[in-house]
């Protein structure tokens, strides 16, 4: 469970959030449980409204929770959506670089390019603010209970500055280097989830073929040398077709896209990334972009004509 923080004299550091989805609403959440003022942002208003019900207050767009803040805190989808709230484009004209003063600092909890990540922070040093790219893992019951694993890069002193932020969010928080080294971690640790579901899954449909107990076969490889997350947290589910999201499927096949693309760009060869890069994507492609990300499970029993299902 996540710990409780007293209010102190940090947490009078006023937050501004933007983008408040399923994680970024009970990260949000945890600041204000831990005394910390937060203004927040989203495009759609039902988590802005379960924010003020929390105790936060609105931003009428993100240049005006800048201006409200002491720092600017981001959880977006995908890099366009990173570089159009936070620079500003035709469809952005109130960003959140119009609302920072020299000596802020922006962190950027999303999961975007390494290299567009390390564009944003030039151009934000540029007007005097540091940027702090930091990832997260865990997924929603991470972001819920507060034990997120944060993976920042940007300079040491920064994140040094903001660690109590980090604390209340995560149960691990690691420097990982330079501004872009947080998004790259974070590309490691999707590679890893996302072969890991692969493989959890095509054990489990081979096992369901085989007739064997799918609930002695977890219970077993979980307690030897392939025990794993995957297994410990997604696979009773699993079985059982409970595909209600923690982590949707969709951000699982953009954060594979990142990795390939970094991959190429890098000149790193990723053959199983690959090939679960295009299992995602037949999950996307199939509308099961919003189950959560253990659901490849449904691509590998569609390619074997069966489901591997136990009944309670």
């Amino acid at each position: 469970m996540r710990a409780c923080y007293a209010l102190t004299s940090m947490s009078q550091k006023t937050v501004g959030f933007v983008g408040l989805g399923i994680m970024g609403l009970p990260m949000a959440r945890n600041l204000l449980e831990a005394g910390y003022p937060v203004v927040g942002y989203n495009r759609s208003d039902d988590p802005v409204e379960s924010l003020v019900e929390a105790g936060g207050e609105a931003g009428d767009s993100p240049r005006d929770v800048a201006e409200r803040a002491d720092v600017v805190v981001t959880c977006l989808p995908d890099s366009p959506d990173v570089e159009r709230v936070v620079l500003g484009d035709e469809e952005e004209d109130a960003p959140v670089v119009d609302g920072l003063s020299e000596g802020m600092t922006v962190v950027d909890m999303s999961t975007i390019s390494p290299t567009v990540t390390e564009r944003i922070a030039e151009e934000l040093s540029e007007v005097g603010v540091t940027m702090l790219d930091a990832p997260i893992s865990g997924g929603e019951e991470g972001a819920i209970e507060g034990t997120l694993s944060i993976m920042v890069g940007g300079e040491e002193g920064v994140l040094s500055a903001h660690r109590d932020l980090f604390e209340v969010m995560g149960g691990t928080v690691t420097h990982c280097g330079p501004n872009g080294a947080g998004q790259v971690t974070k590309a490691c640790n999707q590679i890893v989830v996302a072969c890991t579901n692969v493989a959890v899954s095509e054990a489990l449909v081979f096992a369901g073929n085989a007739g064997a107990d799918l609930e002695a076969v977890v219970d077993a490889i979980s307690g030897g040398a392939a025990g794993c997350w995957t297994l410990d947290n997604r696979a009773p589910d699993m079985i059982r077709g409970d595909f209600d999201p923690g982590f949707f499927a969709d951000y699982q096949y953009k954060d594979l896209r990142i990795a390939t693309d970094a991959g190429e760009a890098f000149g790193s060869p990723m053959p199983a990334t690959e090939l679960a890069h295009e299992l995602y994507k037949s999950m996307v492609a199939n509308d099961m972009g919003r189950d959560d990300n253990s659901g490849v499970m449904q691509v590998i029993e569609l390619l074997a004509g069966s489901e591997a299902r136990v009944e309670d």
